[in-house]
């Protein structure tokens, strides 16, 4: 049993390594050609990205401007799980539930060690709307317990918490806000000046998925916890994207779609929950232990897509081969790079900070007048450029989300597309 799983490791660990070899050997083979072949750099570092590009099986024909929803996997963690897939098609109960299942810690190991928490206060999940779901529904909140939370939060997370007032009578306290906003000082008083004695959780979204404003969690916390408030926070838009650490937020609760920026498989996610606050969550499916303290009791999901988890940690790798710190300073370039070019356009609504503070990646453009659909469609109708619109609240606009594969080339295709609307 033992050298069989040896042996199934090793081909496992083989298969990967030879894949992202076999992608990075083609993509660094760029620097090579002659120059005549690569066009003229606009950053210093186009020419490393490029070879990033190489990793992934980028379209020629698309511009995938909505990473924000979805990103695409490298080819390595497509090709980790392809073979797991086939792996568990062999003798599924064997591999999956006494091979597979066992490789879960190492995974946790390594995502808990970007997280910068403990293994002991992770779960591995399928998105953040199961991460965030199972908090939600596992805090004891009796009638008249109040949750504030803000009108730009993800619908998911929203629907969820009126599910909780609908079924149990707490109360929900809504936050509006002004956005885009480089003031942090109202950001962080427009969620403390809804705190009351009655005040319970306070829910955050990082990065608001909208526009891709980003919130001061750590202010907003900090002012929670003075007043005993547990705080909830959203880190879809944030993990693998802005350089923190999860204990930087302050936060008791927090999850996380790794399909997102990471570029995990579809169907990936992340949970933490604070180590002392893990008794007091209930699971959202059942366990034999559902009081108890132990993180795993969140993952007693039945049968459960091995392969999946498994590629994870081919993205992990590229990720980490990147690094948060580099790939946050360049997908804030990419998106700055176009909007500087088209914010002056006459009747153009830029709904996204380009502070690096307040807004990262996602930019949000629209025209007065124009319905976000139709700019949208027309962008990929005429350019095959592959976007959003966004129509929420006070942003009518375009949600345009580059990623580390996108070039500067493509950037500039969308700059004159977006003159040619105007």
């Amino acid at each position: 049993m033992t050298d069989r799983r040896s042996f199934i490791r090793r081909t496992a660990a083989m298969l990967g390594s030879i894949a992202l070899h076999q992608n990075f050997a083609e993509a660094f083979s760029l620097s090579e050609k002659p120059k005549s072949f690569i066009p003229g750099p606009t950053h210093p570092e186009d020419d490393f990205w490029r070879q990033i590009r190489a990793a992934y099986a980028a379209s020629p024909n698309v511009i995938n401007l909505n990473n924000g929803g979805v990103s695409p996997s490298p080819r390595a963690t497509m090709d980790a799980l392809d073979y797991y897939n086939r792996l568990c098609g062999e003798a599924p109960s064997y591999y999956m539930w006494r091979i597979l299942d066992e490789d879960r810690e190492p995974l946790r190991y390594n995502l808990a060690a970007l997280a910068g928490v403990s293994t002991d206060e992770i779960a591995i999940n399928r998105n953040s709307t199961e991460a965030l779901n199972t908090i939600i529904f596992g805090l004891s909140l009796k009638a008249g317990d109040e949750v504030v939370l803000s009108k730009y939060d993800y619908p998911n997370m929203i629907n969820a918490w009126k599910q909780r007032e609908k079924r149990d009578g707490i109360r929900l306290v809504w936050v509006d806000l002004e956005l885009p906003s480089e003031d942090e000082n109202y950001l962080t008083n427009a969620f403390a000046s809804k705190f009351s004695e009655k005040t319970r959780v306070v829910h955050l979204t990082h990065v608001i998925n909208w526009n891709g404003q980003i919130l001061p969690v750590r202010k907003i916390a900090d002012q929670a916890h003075k007043r005993g408030i547990e705080v909830l926070v959203d880190g879809a838009h944030s993990f693998a994207l802005l350089d923190y650490k999860i204990p930087d937020l302050g936060c008791d609760y927090w999850g996380t779609s790794l399909h997102k920026w990471l570029c995990g498989p579809f169907g990936s996610g992340l949970m933490y929950i604070k180590k002392e606050k893990i008794p007091g969550v209930w699971p959202l499916l059942s366990n034999d232990h559902p009081d108890g303290e132990n993180i795993r009791k969140f993952e007693s999901l039945g049968t459960r897509s091995f392969p999946i988890e498994m590629a994870i940690g081919y993205s992990l790798d590229l990720h980490n081969f990147i690094g948060t710190k580099r790939k946050q300073e360049r997908l804030f370039y990419l998106k700055n790079y176009w909007m500087e070019q088209v914010r002056d356009i006459p009747g153009i609504n830029i709904y996204t900070s380009m502070h690096p503070d307040y807004g990262c990646a996602i930019g949000n453009f629209g025209f007065e007048g124009k319905k976000a659909a139709e700019l949208s469609g027309r962008l990929f109708t005429e350019w095959k450029i592959h976007t959003t619109s966004i129509d929420w609240e006070k942003v009518n606009g375009v949600r345009v989300t580059p990623n580390v594969y996108t070039t500067t080339e493509e950037l500039d295709k969308l700059v004159m597309a977006i003159r040619k609307m105007a």
